[in-house]
């Protein structure tokens, strides 16, 4: 796929680049009156940030590339022999994870990385080790003075008594509590659920909510005051978080109205809009491991109840960073709050089922709630949308806050969907559904003969398409041959996701938009009619809803399924016959965890000094810099390598863990879908092994 075939081709995120003239390729940079700006590399021994997926693309590297210049002898294109790869259908949408050493800036492997650490500021004078110890004991005592959780206050106390007796792991401990604080921002806070300020307790979360009460009503208009609604799911802590954070609101003057029970977040993200809420706050960390809780906060009014972006991150983390240094938790006003009735949950279901007609044919299929909160609400919606009930992944079904049958309580990962083949294979299940703890995904499994498993789960660039092709033939036509009017519905997908929605989109008259990584970005593209992330976020009611929802797009998904056994066909065979519609597209990740994370810096930077004319036998056409931002997207930390043969690789941080993310997509368009699917996976895997050369 070359020039217009590209899927981003003609895109209007693109039309204010500015590339630079070069050889072979483009590489864009930074804007003409831009200077560069140069960070030193994290400390090797700072404890690192906890921070949400939806954040990765805020996490910057003081570089900038330069112009691809490719061999004038080389004439000649790359090639790739097209065969047939077999893989484990069990994996499919498996990360495979490379581990690799810290790489010096020569490019030789070294385990001495003292050179990378942040030098003194010239005017300062280095504490002695004795002062920082009395310093650090000090915090330490005066956030135990403040904490109203026994436990957390027990696990405090340990520390500073051993710190006292000399224990110099204790004092590493308390360092990496105290030495800074989760940061808020775009994602909200998340982290370990443990003493100090690094970690999420009570105090922190006391401290974000009145700091949250202040931002509402300094931005509220003169004589209204402003509303929050609280939702929680069922992890450690959350319902105490929950009830802290309404009792501090109401005492500060805001009308808090915590949700009736726990609930799934888009339940959360609904009632925002649906009680006209200035704001609305889940408790939760989604797919995390089970020592971990998190709060995202969502804003109504202009903002549709979307989660919340810049500038408004800012203002709220100042307004908290205030309070944690003027005020008292303990001394903090509380006041009564407000229980919603049922009736919101009610509203939900009614609004969710509605997506769905009633179906044409009962599907067979299996469920799991991954020990989170979504069985209750799904099964609700699935009684009113006319669905017989599925069969349950018992032993997974109830909210389980300590996860006891996964080891990471998240779809995605190899191992978490055992259970639910098991259950699948004993009933002959036509299709796996499965939410992850607080039911904002949703993956999927479909049978598989060739699977040891007997079944396969789709990745999330699979359902994303289909589900998106679902939209928009369910959207009002438009001429796909004119270009799309302002008033047209918009599929919309963030740019790590498949090019293939945007082919989707292009079939049928549809406005097309890539966002930065998250639902925030997705959620607020105008005249949005449809969604998706390839971490198996979904969006198919954003009249609704605006946030990714495992509920309601199971809800599609089910009636999507069972419109295609009333006409004798299959998912698998739907998903056959949108490659011969649109192309084979072919997704593949790396991810390179690194022992620091002043490696993903080094390697981000080489890659931008000395850019690749190949990705193994591929010819690069051209490399686009997101640093600087890139059309109307901000700037962030993400390179797109274009290949001469339509492919695409993007390569950015991880958001949550020491690792280098890569994300490769390929398509063939043409030749029988055997033909489509071998080009397209002999792509995949070439453009995998040079990848793995070039980040190595």
């Amino acid at each position: 796929m070359t020039g217009s075939d590209r899927p981003d081709a003609g895109h209007p995120d693109n039309d204010d680049e500015r590339p630079t003239e070069r050889t072979g390729g483009r590489h864009s940079g930074p804007p003409a009156d831009a200077a560069p700006q140069v960070t030193p590399p994290p400390t090797p021994d700072a404890a690192p940030e906890v921070l949400d997926p939806d954040t990765a693309d805020e996490i910057h590297t003081p570089t900038r590339a330069l112009p691809i210049t490719h061999n004038p002898d080389d004439a000649s294109e790359a090639t790739v022999a097209i065969s047939t790869i077999m893989h484990n259908s069990d994996d499919a949408g498996f990360e495979p994870t490379v581990a690799i050493s810290t790489i010096t800036s020569d490019g030789a492997e070294s385990d001495d990385v003292d050179e990378l650490a942040t030098a003194p500021v010239a005017h300062e004078t280095p504490e002695t080790s004795s002062n920082r110890t009395i310093a650090l004991l000090q915090a330490a005592r005066a956030w135990l003075n403040q904490d109203p959780d026994p436990e957390t206050q027990a696990q405090l106390r340990v520390l500073i008594n051993a710190v006292d007796d000399g224990d110099t792991t204790a004092l590493s401990n308390l360092h990496s509590r105290f030495d800074t604080r989760l940061a808020f921002g775009t994602a909200g806070l998340r982290g370990e659920i443990s003493a100090g300020p690094n970690r999420m307790n009570r105090v922190l979360v006391s401290q974000a909510a009145a700091g949250l009460a202040t931002y509402l009503r300094r931005r509220a208009a003169s004589g209204v005051t402003p509303s929050v609604v609280i939702g929680y799911d069922g992890r450690k802590n959350s319902q105490v978080f929950a009830t802290d954070t309404a009792a501090i609101m109401a005492g500060a003057g805001v009308r808090a109205i915590l949700l009736p029970r726990l609930l799934p977040t888009p339940v959360l993200a609904f009632a925002v809009r649906h009680l006209d809420a200035s704001c609305g706050v889940m408790v939760t960390a989604s797919h995390n491991p089970a020592i971990d809780n998190g709060y995202k906060v969502y804003l109504g009014g202009a903002n549709n109840g979307a989660q919340i972006v810049s500038p408004d991150d800012l203002a709220i983390s100042t307004e908290i960073l205030r309070v944690a240094a003027d005020e008292h938790v303990l001394h903090l006003p509380r006041g009564s709050y407000e229980t919603a009735e049922e009736d919101v949950v009610h509203a939900y279901i009614a609004a969710t089922a509605g997506i769905a007609h009633t179906p044409r044919a009962q599907v067979n299929a299996v469920y799991t709630a991954m020990h989170g909160v979504g069985w209750d609400t799904t099964r609700r919606v699935l009684e009113k949308a006319g669905f017989d009930l599925p069969t349950l992944v018992d032993a997974q079904i109830a909210p389980d806050a300590a996860f006891p049958t996964v080891a990471f309580p998240n779809p995605e990962e190899p191992g978490a969907l055992n259970l639910a083949y098991e259950s699948a294979r004993e009933v002959g299940a036509e299709l796996i559904i499965a939410n992850d703890p607080d039911a904002d995904r949703l993956a999927v499994a479909i049978p598989d003969l060739s699977s040891a498993s007997g079944y396969r789960r789709l990745s999330g660039n699979e359902v994303g398409a289909i589900l998106g092709w679902r939209a928009a033939a369910l959207a009002p036509a438009h001429d796909p041959d004119a270009l799309p009017t302002i008033d047209a519905g918009t599929l919309a997908c963030s740019i790590v996701s498949s090019p293939a929605l945007h082919a989707v989109a292009d079939a049928y008259g549809l406005r097309f938009t890539e966002t930065l990584t998250g639902f925030k970005w997705v959620s607020r593209v105008p005249n949005l009619v449809y969604g998706y992330e390839e971490a198996l976020g979904y969006l198919v009611n954003p009249d609704t809803v605006r946030d990714k929802d495992g509920i309601s797009a199971a809800v599609a998904l089910l009636s999507l399924v069972s419109d295609l056994k009333s006409e004798g066909t299959t998912l698998a065979g739907y998903l056959d016959s949108f490659s011969e519609k649109f192309g084979y597209f072919a997704s593949g990740q790396i991810s390179v965890r690194v022992s620091e994370l002043s490696t993903i810096a080094l390697v981000m930077t080489r890659l931008r000094e000395s850019p690749p004319t190949h990705v193994g036998r591929i010819r690069v056409d051209e490399i686009d810099d997101f640093r600087w931002g890139l059309g109307e997207l901000p700037p962030s930390d993400v390179l797109r390598i274009r290949l001469t043969d339509g492919s695409r690789v993007m390569v950015r941080p991880s958001g949550t863990e020491p690792k280098l993310k890569v994300y490769i997509d390929t398509r063939c368009p043409v030749g029988t879908l055997v033909e489509r699917r071998s080009a397209a996976q002999a792509a995949l895997d070439e453009l995998d092994r040079g990848m793995r050369a070039l980040i190595a």
